[in-house]
């Protein structure tokens, strides 16, 4: 018969009953901490969506902004406006992040001083929107596409021109709406060659990309 005392055998209980109260506080703290930590997450995204934030330096109210107002893309006769982020920012998630990361390094320049008069801006406007248009090349003007499907287009409604082009260049050739919309919104930096492909080089000069890309139309935008 065994003859082990009944308060020997669960001698172990109160140890084990308090590892289990601390993973299950554990647990509940992790829980609430990650709430906290979406919550504050969504916040701050969506904060930094806002045109607010876009314009919160001064050289981007005083030029950028400005152009902006002056577009289609603000003011037109359906009403429907496409802000900052619609065209420059990616909406699914992860190369939404990506492309923020990266964004951040124009903050940085601000803080530094690079960019933070209208004069510094236009200084290096050029070196910014070369670096925009080649994005929306890589990815096949992605943003725009987000509103603009080219299957919808009513060619009918189009001027000849802007119909000629997109049906000849866009649905045929694999040309992308960069190609074309550089100077839709925003003013074309000083320095900029109609002529020259989106990083600057010439039409018939071999690039890295060259064979990956479709050769560049023409330049002159169509009619909206």
């Amino acid at each position: 018969m065994d003859s082990t005392p009944p308060d020997k055998v669960s001698a172990s209980d109160p140890p084990r009953r308090k590892r289990r109260r601390i993973l299950s506080v554990s647990v509940m703290v992790a829980f609430v901490l990650g709430i906290l930590f979406v919550a504050v997450f969504n916040t701050v995204m969506d904060y930094t969506n806002t045109e607010e934030f876009c314009i919160g330096c001064h050289e981007m109210k005083e030029t950028t902004y400005r152009e902006y107002t002056d577009s289609v893309h603000f003011s037109n006769r359906t009403g429907v406006r496409a802000v900052c982020v619609d065209c420059h920012l990616p909406k699914a998630f992860f190369p939404k992040i990506f492309h923020k990361i990266k964004a951040s390094n124009d903050i940085w320049h601000s803080m530094l001083g690079t960019i933070d008069t209208p004069e510094k801006f236009e200084e290096r406007r050029v070196v910014l929107a070369k670096r925009e248009w080649m994005r929306l090349k890589k990815n096949n003007s992605r943003e725009c596409l987000g509103c603009h499907d080219p299957k919808s287009f009513d060619f009918s409604i189009q001027g000849k021109r802007a119909a000629g082009y997109h049906q000849n260049e866009l649905m045929t050739k694999g040309q992308t709406c960069i190609d074309c919309h550089k100077g839709i919104v925003h003013t074309l930096p000083d320095g900029y060659n109609a002529d020259s492909n989106i990083d600057g080089t010439s039409p018939n000069q071999e690039t890295p990309d060259s064979a990956a890309q479709p050769e560049t139309a023409d330049s002159t935008p169509p009619s909206p």
